[in-house]
């Protein structure tokens, strides 16, 4: 191997670990800075920032449930991978909470689906989404489901949390920059997609076989 390609496959973790910090952590430096802020009471802003925090988290875990980050493989993986999932449950529960602080009325509407807004839908869809798929991931050993049942509902699951969050941060105009929105979106649908197809391209390919 050349010392060209070698300094290459030096920098290549470097690289994607770089990108995916930034993918993560542009938007919510963007929506740090936005103007927007000075008009939110603390509880609000918070409540935000969680919801900024899952959308981030959400770049992760399909990252993780591949093994695919350089120097997180195999167990060490799966470990994060639930640890992180356990965070965006909390984040998501943080966002929801503090915004049934500040506005008690606009929660209920969006839980009854009752909302005018249609962003409260998609947020409401992939809150109990990642609730889901939490407690499926938590009560693994006791619902003893074969690893391929569990694997189907647990990416499913997924796949509803990503798309409903993906349809509720696009549809918001607040204090996240719309690029960076855009590009993280777009980061967690093609990391998910890839991630998601393995168990359901395993599951056809096996009924063609049958």
């Amino acid at each position: 191997m050349s010392p060209a390609r070698r300094a290459l496959g030096r920098a290549r973790p470097a690289a994607i670990w770089a990108a995916t910090l930034a993918a993560m952590a542009v938007p919510l430096a963007i929506a740090a800075t936005s103007p927007l802020l000075a008009w939110r009471q603390p509880v609000y802003i918070l409540a935000g920032f969680a919801g900024i925090l899952a959308m981030a988290l959400l770049l992760l875990q399909p990252l993780l449930a591949a093994g695919v980050l350089p120097g997180l493989e195999g167990r060490r993986a799966r470990r994060l991978h639930r640890a992180v999932g356990a965070a965006l449950a909390a984040a998501v529960a943080a966002h929801v909470a503090g915004l049934w602080i500040t506005s008690p009325p606009d929660v209920v509407d969006a839980l009854l689906f009752a909302s005018p807004t249609p962003f409260s839908v998609w947020g409401v869809i992939a809150m109990w989404a990642v609730f889901a798929a939490a407690a499926l991931a938590a009560l693994r050993q006791r619902l003893r489901l074969r690893a391929r049942t569990w694997r189907l509902a647990h990416t499913g699951l997924a796949a509803v949390t990503v798309a409903g969050s993906v349809a509720h941060a696009l549809l918001i105009e607040g204090t996240m920059g719309t690029v960076s929105k855009a590009v993280l979106c777009l980061l967690v649908l093609a990391a998910t997609a890839r991630v998601a197809a393995g168990p359901w391209l395993a599951l056809w390919r096996g009924s063609r076989r049958a």
